[in-house]
């Protein structure tokens, strides 16, 4: 849950850095004010639970029986009070927590100001976008004359934004996944294979519940949910444990398939594998000492940057805006491949220092000593990379004047090919 200590001492610093997100600043004030409404209850029942225990201790010296009933009688009313002031207790908490639990992360002091993602930084390009001597064509064109995207099946056997990759494009992605998480293991991070499917709660603490609850997957019968991304049950796997200093940091990588509506992008990037409902995603994942996450999200996003300079395709790196970071993030570096058939720059990852925003949530704290006083832990993740944009860079820079594609140098000891005709 968001710090409430923070909003409590320093309101006019959540209001600025919430006006600095786009976002609503009377949060602040609904929750001060929901926050200052629970003390005061919290206040007059403990009076009348104090109030309460003084009479019991009276009744029980009393001698007169008609004076004893007439104190009982009191006792009655006063645990009628108790009931109902328990009652209030519970709903003003209730609005607390939910209005807490909206509240979105704070943008680092270093993020650029901006209200949507025009505003966001270019940092560093890398390599010059592919020169064709003929037509590049996009990979809607591509992957079905080759016969390695098949969308009319993809409608068949699902709906819309459902695809079929068959033969060389199977590989292809395939191969993609584990090289991408050889390169990462190789890099220091220990590979998780996580379930598909997670508990509400692991959802909520890491940050997609109550928020994005219409752009995901559900299981009513079970109350489970089909992870969005493998950030999910990463979170999660140390949600309500202590850990001890000198393990962290800690650091995974996961492959999952991802599940999404994608309700908040309806009607655009639409064409194509940009944008569906199920993708392939490798992600990494860190738990680190709160005084080193600066450090850990550079090495994050270099980590992620290995994987385009091994592809050998043209990529920026952009420092997302206060108007552009995701909920959870304080701050976010954007991947960005170029992609010619496209003709524009395709978002392959994004690499968060969350801070201790999903570790509050997630109750995820590490001692320093025994006998330290516990702390929250910091948390980042980071893509590495999302393989539907990836492959649409790998197609569409690679594609050769015949309609083939050759296959970058670093794939063919996993694909067992080097052109796909």
């Amino acid at each position: 849950m968001f710090d409430l200590k923070l909003i409590r001492e320093q309101p006019d610093r959540v209001r600025d850095a919430l006006r600095r997100r786009g976002d609503d600043e009377t949060r602040v004030d609904a929750i001060l004010a929901a926050d200052e409404a629970r003390r005061k209850t919290l206040a007059d029942l403990e009076a009348l639970r104090n109030q309460r225990n003084t009479m019991s201790k009276e009744i029980g010296k009393m001698k007169d029986d008609a004076a004893r009933e007439a104190k009982k009688a009191q006792v009655r009313e006063i645990n009628a009070r108790s009931d109902a002031l328990e009652k209030v207790v519970n709903e003003v908490e209730t609005r607390l927590n939910d209005l807490l639990a909206v509240m979105p992360n704070l943008p680092d002091d270093d993020v650029p100001f901006g209200t949507d993602d025009s505003k966001s930084v270019v940092v560093k390009t890398a390599g010059e976008p592919r020169q064709l001597d003929f037509a590049p064509v996009p990979h809607w064109d591509l992957g079905p004359a080759l016969g390695i995207i098949d969308f009319e099946r993809g409608i068949k056997l699902a709906g819309s934004r459902f695809y079929v990759l068959s033969g060389a494009g199977s590989r292809l992605q395939r191969a993609l996944i584990q090289w991408m998480l050889d390169t990462h293991l190789a890099q220091g991070y220990r590979e998780m294979y996580l379930p598909f499917m997670v508990k509400e709660q692991i959802v909520f603490g890491a940050g997609q519940l109550p928020k994005f609850r219409d752009n995901l997957y559900r299981d009513v019968e079970r109350d489970a949910w089909m992870v969005p991304t493998a950030e999910i049950p990463l979170t999660g796997l140390h949600a309500d444990e202590i850990l001890d200093a000198k393990n962290l940091p800690l650091h995974y990588v996961a492959y999952t398939p991802c599940f999404r509506k994608e309700a908040l992008s309806a009607g655009k990037d639409v064409r194509g594998i940009k944008r569906g409902f199920q993708f392939d995603k490798v992600e990494m994942y860190k738990f680190c000492l709160p005084e080193n996450s600066e450090a850990e999200l550079e090495t994050l996003r270099e980590h992620a940057e290995e994987i385009c300079r091994g592809l050998d395709i043209a990529y920026r790196v952009k420092i997302l805006c206060t108007g552009d970071l995701g909920f959870g993030a304080r701050k976010t570096y954007d991947l960005e491949m170029w992609s010619p058939g496209c003709n524009e720059w395709l978002e392959v990852s994004s690499c968060s220092n969350v801070g201790d925003f999903q570790a509050r949530r997630s109750n995820i704290r590490f001692r320093r000593e025994t006998g330290a006083k516990t702390e929250f832990v910091h948390t980042l993740n980071g893509s590495g990379l999302a393989l539907p944009r990836t492959m649409i860079a790998i197609l569409e820079n690679y594609q050769q004047k015949d309609g083939s594609i050759v296959v970058p140098e670093v794939l063919r000891p996993y694909t067992k090919m080097d052109v796909i005709r």
